[in-house]
């Protein structure tokens, strides 16, 4: 009995030792977030982009600090945005441990508002990111995100419109090898947010609300403050 000794004892604590292998699913977490657009005069280009700082917790526990922008082009007489774009995110890991890892993001996307009624506002955007993180090989990935806006006091976005917003995004891998012999699962997670929005001017409007992110390993829920500014 003496020589199954050490292996009773390890199976006993196997367990928890190895049970945190990835966020506290119950523990609230933070985004906050700015999102900018211009465009040029009355030409077909334009800018736009986001800060944001996302927080396994209410803040202070870095999940991701993600900086991005892009160059947007509007065809004459057609009811699409592209846009060709650049982001740079830090992520950092779940608890105590300050480590971090970086990358950089090459996008593109595609923009198409769709009006159903006359209170109901729907954006479709397909995102499609080449992406180089830090200690995998190349990768890249695809998004799809149906976006709606319900304007509860008004008929259209302007000053002091209070307004329903919904979301959900999709991503997919286009790789499972990420390199070193480690492999990632071709779904990589689903976002699903509800908010609730408010017009400070016809051109900026704060929102605030609830997403569940779900991934191959973990659900977490996180609140989101965010500002959206057009110039």
């Amino acid at each position: 009995m003496n020589r199954y000794l050490p292996l009773l004892i390890l199976l006993i604590f196997y367990n928890p030792l190895t049970a945190q292998t990835g966020p506290d699913e119950d523990q609230l977490g933070a985004w906050y977030m700015y999102f900018f657009t211009n465009t040029f005069g009355d030409g077909p280009f334009g800018i736009q982009g986001d800060i944001q700082y996302r927080s396994w917790n209410a803040g202070g526990d870095l999940e991701q600090l993600l900086l991005r922008g892009g160059v947007t082009y509007r065809p004459e007489d057609a009811n699409i945005l592209f846009t060709l774009g650049y982001g740079n995110i830090t992520t950092g890991a779940f608890g105590d441990s300050d480590a971090t890892t970086g990358e950089s993001r090459i996008y593109q996307e595609a923009l198409l508002p769709q009006k159903l009624g006359k209170r109901f506002q729907l954006t479709h955007r397909f995102r499609y990111e080449q992406r180089w993180v830090e200690s995998q090989d190349f990768r890249t990935r695809y998004r799809y995100n149906i976006f709606v806006n319900v304007l509860l006091n008004a008929t259209k976005m302007e000053k002091k419109t209070l307004y329903l917003a919904l979301y959900n995004e999709l991503f997919i891998n286009g790789q499972t090898d990420i390199g070193d012999g480690r492999a990632v699962q071709r779904f990589d997670r689903n976002r699903t947010y509800l908010g609730l929005g408010y017009a400070l001017a016809d051109n900026l409007r704060v929102q605030a609300g609830w997403m569940r992110q779900t991934t191959v390993n973990w659900g977490k829920g996180q609140t989101q403050l965010s500002l959206h500014h057009r110039w």
